[in-house]
């Protein structure tokens, strides 16, 4: 089922929810954040990047939006402790959680798998895969006290049609749709509802580092491409489980 073409969110779509989106300081993660504030969402603003988070969070409180709150991580070296962690302080502060979004991710080195440096390859591992998991292990029962939750995965098209060159980062996207699959499955019978989102060519640092020889300005820009991801985070989508979507 694909998503309404030109979907406008109301302005009360995501009243009195908490979502939880990581890499929230920059990029889609900052305009998604200030997206889900506009339309009632209490954001939990999460990335390894404390000044860009506090500008986020300045940014939504002077918008007059619900307040939001920060959770510093870095994803590289977080252990299942900090993930615990999280959970305790979301669980204490909000008691659920009603939307998590796997935005945050590393793109290593592009180049042939058989040449691979070790170290880059399982930094890009442990950011792209490993911590979604250990992240959506630990935030799960969170998930399930709400009365309508969404999980959502940031894809990429490399995921879906593997290219050359894309190294551990298309590998790892692959894996993550693999994973948003088995979830879905495995939670169908629940109020947890599990998809991706491939955002397409968006104006970002992130595409810039991806396609160096591309001109910026042909993409959007971030909060042009949101109103998807708010579709997929609010109940307007209620029914819609294990698919791989696209934003543009």
């Amino acid at each position: 089922m694909p998503i309404p073409e030109n979907y406008t969110p109301a302005t009360d779509l995501l009243h009195q929810r908490v979502i939880l989106i990581t890499g929230a300081g920059d990029g889609i993660g900052r305009a998604l954040a200030k997206g889900c504030a506009a339309v009632g969402a209490t954001v939990i603003l999460l990335g390894r990047t404390t000044a860009k988070l506090e500008a986020v969070y300045d940014e939504i409180e002077q918008a007059g939006h619900p307040q939001p709150a920060i959770f510093p991580m870095n994803l590289e070296g977080a252990a299942p402790k900090d993930y615990d962690d999280l959970a305790e302080s979301i669980e204490g502060e909000f008691g659920r959680l009603d939307g998590l979004v796997h935005n945050a991710a590393e793109l290593g080195r592009q180049m042939p798998l058989v040449q691979h440096d070790l170290e880059t390859w399982f930094k890009v591992v442990q950011v792209n895969l490993n911590a979604p998991l250990l992240m959506t292990r630990a935030l799960a029962p969170l998930l399930l006290k709400s009365e309508d939750a969404s999980l959502l995965f940031v894809s990429d098209a490399v995921a879906r049609k593997p290219r050359a060159y894309w190294g551990a980062y298309g590998v790892t996207k692959a894996a993550c749709e693999a994973m948003m699959g088995a979830l879905a499955d495995e939670l169908e019978q629940t109020v947890v509802r599990v998809n991706s989102i491939d955002p397409g060519a968006v104006r970002t640092r992130f595409r810039t580092r991806s396609y160096p020889g591309e001109v910026p300005t042909i993409n959007p820009l971030p909060e042009e491409i949101i109103a998807p991801f708010l579709y997929l985070l609010g109940p307007d989508s209620k029914g819609i489980n294990g698919q791989a979507l696209d934003a543009q």
